[in-house]
C-alpha cells in the first residue's frame, strides 16, 4: 500500500519550494529523469484491462528499469473523510528486456511521459518522498531527448509514503502533518481532485527566496 497526495505549483517558484523542502526535510535532494510507460493489457489478457507502469531511472549510469502496477483506493467511509488517498501498489525491479516480456505478454503502450525535476526522502513520523517533477511528453516514440512540457510553467508535486493495513492512518497522519508547512505554497490533495496554484504562493516563495533557507523540523 501507498498513502499519496499531488498538487501543482508553478515553475517560478520551484526554487522557493526547494529551499523550503531542503529546510524541512535536511537531507540532499536527489535528481530524478524517469521515463514512464504506461502499458494496458490486451484482449486476450482478459475482459477486465490492467495497466502497469514501467519506469526506467534515466539518472543512472547504467539505466535502471522497474515496473509498477496502483491499485484500487481504499473504500468506505472512513476513507472518504482521509486527506490522503490510500492504494494498494506492488513494485519490483525488473531487467531492461520488461517492455519487449509485457509486449509479449500482449500488453500494449498507452502513452509514455518523461519526469524532471528532484525528491527528497526523510523519516518524519513515516518514510515520506516529495518528488517535484516537470512532466513532459514526446514528438515521437522513445525520444525522451526531444521531451516538451505537458503543461510549460507548471510542476508536479507528488507526496508519497509507503503504508500498511495496521499502520496507514498513522502514515496519513504524518502525510498530513508535512504537508501543511507547504500550504503557503502550494495545496495538496488526493489525486483525481481538481487542485490549483495558492493565491499565496507568490508572497511565500518571495520571504523564502530573501531568507534563503526553510524551517528544519
Amino acid at each position: 500500500m501507498e498513502c499519496v497526495v499531488q498538487g501543482i505549483i508553478e515553475t517560478q517558484h520551484v526554487e522557493a519550494l526547494e529551499i523550503l523542502l531542503q529546510g524541512l526535510c535536511g537531507v540532499p535532494k536527489q535528481r530524478l529523469r524517469i521515463h514512464e510507460l504506461c502499458l494496458k493489457s490486451g484482449p486476450n489478457l482478459g475482459v477486465v484491462a490492467s495497466e502497469v507502469r514501467l519506469l526506467c531511472d534515466l539518472e543512472q549510469a547504467e539505466p535502471s528499469w522497474t515496473v509498477k502496477h496502483i491499485g484500487g483506493a481504499m473504500r468506505g467511509a472512513g476513507a472518504e473523510q482521509l486527506s490522503v488517498l490510500v492504494r494498494t501498489t506492488v513494485e519490483s525491479k525488473v531487467s531492461r528486456n520488461a517492455l519487449r516480456f509485457f509486449y509479449g505478454l500482449g500488453y500494449k503502450l498507452d502513452y509514455e511521459l518523461l519526469r524532471v525535476g528532484f525528491a527528497f526522502t526523510f523519516e518524519r513520523g513515516a518514510r515520506i518522498t516529495v518528488a517535484v517533477t516537470s512532466v513532459n511528453k514526446m514528438p515521437k516514440l522513445h525520444a525522451t531527448d526531444e521531451a516538451v512540457p505537458v503543461t510549460p510553467g507548471i510542476q508536479l508535486v507528488e507526496v508519497t509514503s509507503p503504508a500498511a493495513a495496521d499502520n496507514y492512518t498513522d502514515v496519513v497522519a504524518a502525510i498530513s502533518s508535512f504537508c501543511e508547512h507547504l500550504a503557503p505554497l502550494l495545496h495538496l490533495s488526493k489525486p483525481g481532485v481538481p487542485t490549483g496554484v495558492v493565491a499565496t504562493a507568490a508572497a511565500a516563495a518571495a520571504s523564502l527566496m530573501s531568507n534563503g533557507s526553510g524551517t528544519t523540523l
